[in-house]
């Protein structure tokens, strides 16, 4: 068979430029990494690229030395977890960047991530803030190793509130810092990462806004800008003393009612898992306030948010008086997102004028609340 010359030298040149651009990292964005004291080589990174999520594995050297690229469209945030998942970091990177990471794997909070304005901001944050933070890892690992000990002497867990006081103390400082860099920093990307971190809290509407108030100029119209705003109307909406959201409920046995439909009374609607043992002890402590309730005061609504993962019979056997909804579009239900219930048990308490009186109200608290609301109305 006869080969034409030209043929070959353009094969050849094919071949050359498809080897080149496979090679070619100018048009992707790089994170490069070094990290210590690293219990296996595995890294998951996750990251959404045009709304689908994606999750690879970086390998690492003995040195904890590591190199991943990919392309993005736009601000993407990446989260990196290791030593089992136990850890991670986050880090923001743009089409094309070059961000590195640098630090230790037992002292997850302090890696250093550089590379642009947003990752450069918050490890300065966490420079600031180097003593508060390692403080928090030293308390924190210390209840996690005495747990460890308590539970081989027979199970005999000891409850360490001194060292829970301390870390509530010392997230508090952190929250203070934060709200100061914010007020400082009001038109920078790396505020909205900190109020999404500290702030954005279904059950603390007033900072949340308050921080928010602060930020000024296009890192509104950013992506995470809108984003914290919808979510800041979102928690407004639902917050303590804010008008019921209106919803519709499909019951266990069909019947179809409306929020208005419970107004005049004390409604509680409680959130809950179908196996979970925290949504297990709080339908049964909502079971012993609800037999000792004026029943014509007060209605009461459980909505199993996981009823489309576990069969009906999980359900059954909790033999609830009141109303049931098995919500089977799960955390994607209307409800669940116009009452911006992000944990369950959640317990939210509505008056009978219709305006949410207490949300993520203990089980056992709901009766003492109800007893003191009724004592107001006389």
């Amino acid at each position: 068979m006869k080969c034409n010359k030209f043929a070959i030298l353009s094969s050849i040149a094919i071949l050359v430029l498809l080897l080149f651009s496979c090679n070619d990292k100018s048009n992707r964005t790089i994170i490069k990494g070094s990290i210590n004291n690293l219990e296996d080589s595995e890294i998951l990174i996750t990251y959404f690229l045009s709304d689908s999520l994606v999750i690879d594995t970086i390998w690492t050297n003995d040195k904890g030395d590591f190199s991943y690229d990919c392309v993005i469209d736009d601000l993407t945030s990446f989260s990196l977890f290791f030593n089992n998942q136990n850890s991670s970091v986050m880090l923001f990177a743009n089409p094309l960047d070059k961000v590195s990471l640098k630090g230790d794997a037992q002292v997850f909070d302090l890696v250093k991530v550089n590379g642009n304005e947003i990752n450069d901001d918050l490890t300065k944050f966490k420079e600031e803030n180097r003593e508060l933070i390692t403080r928090r890892y030293l308390l924190y690992n210390n209840m996690l190793e005495t747990n460890a000990v308590d539970s081989l002497n027979n199970g005999m867990a000891l409850v360490h509130s001194n060292d829970d006081a301390k870390i509530n103390n010392i997230n508090l400082d952190l929250i203070m810092a934060a709200e100061a860099f914010i007020e400082k920093n009001p038109n920078r990307l790396s505020s909205l990462v900190l109020i999404n971190e500290f702030f954005a809290n279904a059950e603390n509407s007033e900072s949340f806004e308050r921080v928010m108030s602060f930020v000024k100029g296009d890192i509104l119209k950013t992506k995470m800008g809108l984003n914290l705003n919808t979510y800041l109307n979102k928690v407004k909406n639902s917050a303590e003393g804010s008008s019921m959201p209106y919803f519709k409920i499909i019951d266990v046995k069909g019947d179809t009612t409306n929020s208005y439909d419970y107004k005049g009374k004390h409604l509680l609607l409680s959130f809950v898992s179908a196996t979970g043992s925290d949504s297990r002890e709080n339908i049964k402590r909502l079971k012993d306030t609800y037999n000792n309730l004026n029943k014509d005061s007060v209605e009461f609504i459980s909505i199993y948010i996981d009823s489309n993962i576990h069969p009906n019979e999980y359900i059954e056997n909790d033999s609830i008086d009141w109303t049931i909804v098995y919500e089977n579009k799960s955390w994607a239900s209307d409800i669940v997102d116009a009452y911006n219930i992000e944990f369950v048990p959640n317990n939210i308490l509505i008056s009978p004028s219709g305006v949410i009186s207490s949300r993520n109200i203990s089980a056992s608290a709901v009766a003492k609340e109800l007893r003191n609301s009724n004592k107001n109305d006389q």
